[in-house]
């Protein structure tokens, strides 16, 4: 339990769309803190207690702990109960539910909620977190067993109410996706970061950055035990990512050791287009959701 945990309960619990809400944590610290700040309504430290009774969990730990845990709960409660997660990679937790049950139980929902912050813990829990933004939930019609329908609907409606939009896909659509949306960013920050801290005058190349530096490494400030958990959980995706965002620099260098200055415009007005056009739409979507 923590930021996005932490966050869901808060803004469900704000809703009116859950009774009681049981934490549970191996870590009594986060129980206490989750109970002070009127997160859950319950602690508990055993897991099978926290599971009784329960119509619907939401598994709320770091990627690689979420394989175990989702595992754990399956195991605990009866199909009918709807079983989720908001983990950044699905193909590592798809994967380990298929090799411990043989394939992924019907009423294990995938998800994904597309929201975060700089700032971890389930004292930084905002109820806020999730409004206008989007949550991808996994559904596999086609598989054996099929996604539950029902269930689906009940997890979906949950991330509705606390003001998401939610987009359901497959697993792999999901990692895809995400390596190039997420993963690659948040390394490339991490990576030029790393770049302007070895330079031998790293003081003064900071000293004299300005605002797009600082709007541009942003995410480099973002939890790093998280993020390596992240970028390895997604390593076969983010490394296509990286080829192809390899060749892009590779072609903007020829460009430039060519003296190429047509050709660099041309890409970067097609290029500040495609954001423009992105940002317009974002926004967009925020409007029509406050209506």
């Amino acid at each position: 339990m923590g930021l996005m945990g932490g966050s869901l309960a808060l803004a469900a619990k704000q809703a009116g769309v859950v009774g009681t809400v049981v934490g549970w944590s191996r870590t009594d610290a986060t129980l206490q803190t989750a109970l002070a700040n009127g997160v859950i309504d319950e602690a508990q430290g055993d897991l099978s207690t926290a599971l009784a009774g329960a119509d619907c969990v939401v598994v709320a730990t770091p990627t690689i702990l979420a394989e175990s845990v989702m595992q754990q709960v399956l195991e605990q409660v009866p199909v009918t109960t709807a079983v989720t997660d908001v983990a950044s990679v699905k193909g590592n937790i798809a994967d380990s539910l298929t090799a411990h049950f043989g394939s992924i139980p019907s009423n294990a929902i995938l998800g994904h909620p597309i929201a975060g912050s700089e700032r971890s813990g389930v004292a930084a829990a905002n109820v806020d977190l999730y409004q206008h933004h989007r949550v991808i939930l996994i559904d596999q019609p086609d598989a054996t067993p099929a996604t539950d329908a029902h269930l689906l609907a009940k997890v979906s409606q949950l991330w509705q109410a606390v003001g998401a939009e939610v987009s359901a896909m497959s697993v792999e659509d999901h990692d895809r996706i995400l390596a190039l949306t997420s993963h690659l960013p948040h390394f490339l920050a991490y990576a030029i970061v790393a770049q302007l801290t070895a330079a031998d005058d790293a003081l003064d190349v900071f000293n004299f950055a300005a605002g797009g530096l600082r709007d541009f490494t942003r995410i480099a400030s973002s939890e790093p035990r998280m993020w390596r958990e992240i970028l390895l959980a997604n390593k076969t995706e983010l490394t296509h990512a990286l080829d192809g965002f390899e060749q892009q620099v590779l072609h903007l260098r020829a460009l430039i050791a060519a003296d190429d200055g047509q050709g660099l415009e041309d890409i970067f007005t097609d290029v500040k287009r495609s954001r423009d056009e992105f940002v317009t739409a974002l926004a967009t979507r925020s409007d029509q959701s406050k209506r």
